[in-house]
């Protein structure tokens, strides 16, 4: 079972920027506890996302000699791949690759299927530096905009994204609207279809809502989730207000009621709450 520690994901929609040594300070603080992999910053354009603007620095000041977690980046093309691929330190590269045409255009400025070639040519690049590319693939329970959904879609996807190599792939709650029963059955038609890929699941919910998710997912076969401390982050586009990134304290408890062992360091991991309270007030 792995946990993905989500600092990026927590951080980038605030207007307000967060200087680099405090980042830099919390997501140390992070790669003491022991998640599998911490998603720190991003590749992306400055105008698109200011509060990423400093990932490159931000990689000089962490310290990762004592830390076995690995580091992910967020790319959107393959210009900020070829950029986070000069960096030994970076493990995967995370692309966000939607089932929605009108979502695609909106997080990444391409059509379905010019992402779809973009994720080929990231992938090519990865291969050649050792790198792992996981693709989110956001809108993977359910559709705002009126276009088409269902888990046969889903799994057109995944069947695409497996022929071109891709073995690690998030399938995304973007909305926060995805039932118990749908993120169980869309995981288990692909977990059994596609043993060589993992899974995983990045989930946006409402507080209440979260248990029932995780235990789904679980159900499913997922053993990869996302999560952000304190449920700090989300995304901008679900209308209730509520719907944000699931908080890690909850994942960790649900996971470990179900009798897994995480192998966290959760005195480091309160010391990380208590300085989320600064980073994010």
């Amino acid at each position: 079972m792995k946990i993905i520690e989500c600092p990026r994901d927590a951080m980038q929609g605030k207007d307000e920027f967060i200087d680099t040594a405090i980042k830099a300070a919390y997501i140390n603080q992070l790669l003491n506890i022991g998640f599998d992999t911490v998603d720190f910053g991003s590749f992306v354009s400055p105008k698109a996302i200011p509060q990423m603007r400093d990932t490159a620095e931000l990689l000089d000041l962490l310290d990762l000699f004592r830390s076995r977690s690995k580091l992910l980046a967020i790319i959107a093309n393959t210009r900020g791949a070829s950029d986070a691929l000069h960096f030994e330190e970076i493990d995967y590269l995370g692309f966000p690759l939607s089932l929605s045409e009108t979502f695609q255009q909106k997080n990444t400025n391409k059509s379905i299927a010019e992402a779809l070639e973009t994720v080929e040519d990231i992938q090519n690049l990865c291969e050649t530096k050792g790198k792992e590319l996981v693709i989110y693939l956001s809108m993977g329970f359910g559709n705002p905009y009126g276009e088409a959904y269902n888990g046969e879609l889903v799994a057109e996807f995944v069947n695409k994204l497996n022929a071109i190599g891709i073995r690690t792939i998030a399938l995304s709650d973007t909305i926060g609207a995805a039932s118990p029963a749908l993120i169980s059955s869309v995981f288990q038609l692909n977990v059994e279809t596609y043993p060589q890929i993992e899974f995983g699941a990045h989930f946006h919910s409402r507080p209440d809502k979260v248990e029932e998710k995780i235990l789904a997912g679980i159900q499913g076969g997922c053993r990869r989730f996302d999560g952000a401390i304190q449920g700090h982050g989300g995304c901008p586009f679900a209308t209730d207000e509520l719907v944000g990134n699931v908080a890690t304290e909850k994942v960790i408890e649900i996971i470990e009621s179900q009798g897994f062992t995480l192998g966290l360091n959760m005195e480091e991991f309160h010391e990380a709450e208590k300085l989320a309270q600064f980073v994010f007030q």
